[in-house]
């Protein structure tokens, strides 16, 4: 229904479609910006053009970055012999809360999926086989969700590794299946890493 007229309405009607969001939070979103200053309106506009046109995947492991190698590939003190394979750039940045980890990440964008038609070849999966040519690699953290999807995907990354020689382990399960890495809270993803068992 058109309550506010068009404008106030597709502004509503954007909000209500980022994940999570309703129509009664999306309202809310949008009532806030239109009530704000017209500076912070801009800003939050700009913000947003601004990370959807200048963010770039680093060319190491596909995290989101301002430059072609992000900041953690760029660092010289991570440990090059592990790279912790995660789902998304949210789940990295999980475990980097820990300040527990100290090797590298590999994000494969998504998990095998056959029911919302994700393949092997949608992941960064050929893309981490390509980093493996590096000698100093000796383990292969599987860090993906603890549900169907993630487990699915451990399994055939844990296939694809056993020829190659490389230790491929798998975050211990403190994680609560079925649920989201961003969403857990750091002493358990601690626990999980540190509790991690070889495929």
């Amino acid at each position: 229904m058109n309550h506010y007229g068009k404008h106030v309405n597709r502004l509503i009607e954007e909000f209500a479609r980022l994940p999570g969001v309703g129509a009664k939070s999306a309202s809310r979103m949008a009532f806030y910006v239109l009530n704000s200053p017209p500076e912070r309106a801009e800003a939050l506009a700009a913000a947003i053009l601004t990370a959807k046109r200048e963010s770039k995947y680093c060319k190491h492991c596909y995290s989101l970055s301002d430059d072609d190698t992000c900041h953690i590939c760029a660092n010289s003190r991570r440990d090059g012999t592990t790279i912790m394979v995660v789902e998304s750039p949210q789940d990295m940045a999980a475990y980097e809360k820990t300040k527990e980890y100290s090797g590298l990440y590999h994000i494969l964008h998504g998990a095998i999926s056959p029911m919302d038609g994700v393949a092997p070849s949608d992941l960064r999966i050929k893309e981490l086989l390509e980093r493996l040519s590096d000698e100093r690699i000796t383990e292969i953290i599987l860090a993906t969700n603890p549900n169907i999807e993630g487990e699915a995907t451990a399994m055939y990354l844990a296939k694809l590794l056993k020829p190659l020689g490389i230790k491929a382990t798998r975050i211990a399960h403190g994680v609560p299946v079925g649920g989201d890495l961003e969403h857990v809270d750091s002493v358990t993803l601690l626990r999980a890493l540190q509790g991690r068992r070889e495929m």
